[in-house]
């Protein structure tokens, strides 16, 4: 998901930000040869993931930067766990540690968060998935997170999937209109998914022959029953009121997907530090 080209453009741009005309504090306390050594750890239990990123930060910074990792995208690191070593050039080090640590800790917070919900689904089916409430111009790296921390991923973006949504069936004046006109000019390889408030939008989505079906802010009994109505003739999704404490609830209801902005959105940072 993360090609080399994508990572290393996007972590220019981030130290261009960052460094700006210079760091005058770094640059005026180390000198040329000045070398250091330091330690990444974790300071609270969670799942790793940017380990390439913050490679590349330092990398990019200085190709004498040397970095060892005990630990791949995707492991569970323990408080305490020491995650990397890092030594090189102290200018270098010190002038990337923040940018580094940002990524790696938003990066493993996502997919530490998404690793909480897939656990809380337990035995059953349902996949737990993102949503597009992500951050502008972050959103591959969010979406990467997703995906190590167990999740599955929602479309990447408005291409990828069309999704019809009660102001889309308002401005066409029925969802019946909405998929009609869809259906007339989409790619045969584009789905069709349809946000659904009642049953009777359900049936209705149904006898349209729709791809995906979206239960949204439905209780638990109505998601059963729509479950039971459409009899694997679409995906099932639900969405609305997702949270770490209703997430298994709502997967007993035998829907497929369950899709959450909160993985991503309210996840807080994994607690790395990089110690001298």
């Amino acid at each position: 998901m993360l090609n080399k080209f994508f990572i290393e453009e996007h972590v220019k741009r981030a130290l261009n930000e960052d460094i700006g005309f210079g760091d005058i504090t770094t640059d005026y306390l180390t000198g040329d040869n000045d070398k250091m050594s330091c330690v990444l750890n974790t300071r609270v239990d969670g799942i790793l993931c940017g380990k390439t990123v913050f490679e590349t930060v330092f990398k990019i910074l200085s190709p004498d930067i040397e970095i060892k990792f005990y630990f791949n995208d995707g492991d569970e690191i323990k408080k305490g766990d020491k995650i990397a070593d890092v030594k090189g050039p102290a200018r270098y080090i010190l002038m990337g540690e923040r940018t580094a640590l940002n990524y790696i800790q938003r990066m493993s917070g996502i997919a530490t968060e998404t690793n909480k919900y897939k656990k809380a689904i337990g035995e059953y089916k349902a996949n737990i998935v993102d949503t597009r409430k992500t951050t502008p111009c972050f959103r591959a790296f969010e979406k990467y997170s997703v995906k190590i921390g167990g999740g599955a991923l929602h479309r990447f973006n408005l291409s990828d999937c069309a999704m019809i949504k009660d102001n889309h069936i308002k401005f066409s004046g029925s969802l019946t209109n909405a998929i009609k006109k869809l259906k007339q000019n989409i790619s045969h390889a584009h789905k069709i998914e349809v946000e659904c408030d009642t049953l009777e939008q359900v049936k209705e989505a149904l006898s349209c022959g729709v791809d995906i079906i979206m239960l949204d802010n439905m209780t638990l009994e109505q998601m059963r029953e729509c479950v039971k109505l459409i009899n694997g003739k679409a995906i099932v999704e639900a969405s609305g009121n997702v949270h770490l404490n209703t997430v298994k609830d709502i997967a007993s209801t035998g829907v497929d997907i369950i899709s959450s902005s909160a993985i991503v959105a309210k996840a807080p940072t994994l607690d790395l530090g990089l110690d001298m």
